[in-house]
């Protein structure tokens, strides 16, 4: 069965050593499947607001780009979050985006958590230096998120680099591009 990837960049610059993994794992997918990119920077996505125990719990519907984004998350079979280390998690554009899961949660209509399971989220990081456990904070965050929609999670690809181009120095995470969308996705388990 052909599979539908959405990859997410949340890097607050084009063309990061993170996006570039990216695209080396995307490039050997299955002919069939189809991969579509969105950088989350690029999107007008309004503040989020937590109302839910509000006098109306129940947020607007989404407009523009962020119905946009919500419509090719539901499009998809499979979701990358390509995001950069940040402070031992994931980019403020990627917490924004998770942040609307809680509004798309909130209207009955969608029915996003039904929706959602079953698919599977995947994640992609570099970060400076070789010591990677850096990363469990944003492994967790993305794994934890997956959880809780009842997702597969098919794992973190990560690599080392800082410098613009230094991902390609590192031949362990290219090398393990090229097989990472072949692997088998840990079930979902329930939230």
């Amino acid at each position: 069965m052909a599979r539908d990837f959405l990859f997410l960049l949340g890097s607050t610059r084009g063309g990061g050593n993170t996006e570039a993994l990216a695209r080396h794992a995307a490039e050997q997918l299955p002919a069939g499947d189809t991969a579509r990119w969105l950088s989350l920077v690029d999107l007008e996505l309004p503040p989020f607001r937590d109302i839910r125990h509000g006098e109306d719990p129940v947020p607007p519907a989404p407009t523009g780009d962020a119905a946009r984004l919500l419509d090719a998350t539901l499009a998809a079979t499979d979701l990358v979050i390509a995001s950069p280390l940040y402070w031992y998690s994931v980019s403020a554009p990627v917490k924004h985006y998770l942040d609307h899961w809680v509004t798309w949660l909130s209207r009955p209509e969608l029915d996003f958590k039904q929706r959602m399971t079953g698919r599977t989220l995947w994640g992609v990081s570099v970060l400076a230096g070789a010591d990677h456990s850096a990363a469990d904070p944003l492994v967790d965050t993305l794994r934890r998120s997956a959880t809780y929609l009842g997702m597969r999670w098919g794992g973190a690809l990560l690599g080392t680099g800082t410098e613009p181009g230094d991902i390609e120095g590192d031949l362990d995470a290219v090398a393990q591009a090229k097989t990472f969308f072949s692997a088998t996705p840990a079930p979902a388990t329930p939230a």
